[in-house]
C-alpha cells in the first residue's frame, strides 16, 4: 500500500524468505553493520542510491569528525551488555554495539558472537566491573537495578541510552558526546 521506491532491510533482523518477498514489491537494499566504517559506508551507498551523495558525504563527514574527537584510554573495564531479559541475553562479539564499546575503552567481558543468551550463574561468573543494561531493544529501566544489584554487587549498573550504542545513521551524529558524558561519569565514580 505504500508503493515505496527502495526497502532496506538488516541482515540481521530481517530472514531471506522476507527479504525476497519484500523484492517483489521493489529493490532492497541488505545492510550488515558491525562497526563506525560500516555504518559510514551504508550512509553513502544509500545517498547514492537516493540521489543525494553529497548530504550523504557531508553527514559521514560530520559524524566521523565526532568520533575522531574521542580518545578514551580510560578504562579497559569489562562490561557486560544486557540487550533482553527473561531470557537475558547480551550484545557479544562482532556486533555493532561491541565495536561501540571498544570505541568507548571498554572490553566486552562476553566471548560470545553475535547476541547469546547467558543465565544469571555465567553472569556471576563473567564477573563484569560494568553492566549496561539497554533502553532497546528491552526497555531496561530503574526498577531492575536492583535485580542486577543483588546478583553482581562489586559492579557499577548503568542504564545506557541503546539508541547511541546501536542505531547506526545519522544518530550518530549524537553518540560521541553521549560516550564522553557516560565515560566522564563512570571514570569520576
Amino acid at each position: 500500500m505504500l508503493t515505496p521506491d527502495l526497502i532496506i532491510a538488516n541482515k540481521e533482523e530481517n530472514d531471506r524468505l522476507q527479504v525476497e518477498e519484500l523484492m517483489n514489491i521493489c529493490p532492497v537494499w541488505i545492510s550488515d553493520i558491525f562497526d563506525l566504517e560500516s555504518a559510514l559506508q551504508m550512509i553513502v551507498c544509500i545517498g547514492d542510491m537516493i540521489g543525494k551523495p553529497g548530504q550523504a558525504n557531508v553527514l559521514c563527514t560530520e559524524i566521523n569528525g565526532g568520533f575522531k574527537g574521542i580518545k578514551f584510554s580510560v578504562t579497559r573495564l569489562g562490561v557486560a551488555y544486557l540487550i533482553w531479559r527473561k531470557p537475558y541475553m547480551l550484545a557479544g562479539r562482532g556486533t555493532f554495539i561491541d565495536s561501540m564499546l571498544q570505541t568507548c575503552g571498554l572490553n566486552n567481558v562476553t566471548e560470545g558472537e553475535r547476541y547469546p543468551e547467558i543465565d544469571a550463574n555465567a553472569l556471576v561468573a563473567a564477573n563484569p566491573d560494568l553492566l549496561f543494561l539497554s533502553s532497546e531493544p528491552y526497555p531496561f529501566a530503574q526498577k531492575h537495578i536492583e535485580e542486577f544489584r543483588a546478583l553482581l554487587p562489586n559492579a557499577k549498573i548503568v542504564l545506557v541510552d541503546g539508541e547511541m550504542f546501536s542505531w547506526y545513521g545519522s544518530r550518530l551524529l549524537y553518540a560521541p558526546v553521549y560516550f564522553k558524558q557516560l565515560i566522564n561519569g563512570l571514570v569520576k565514580n
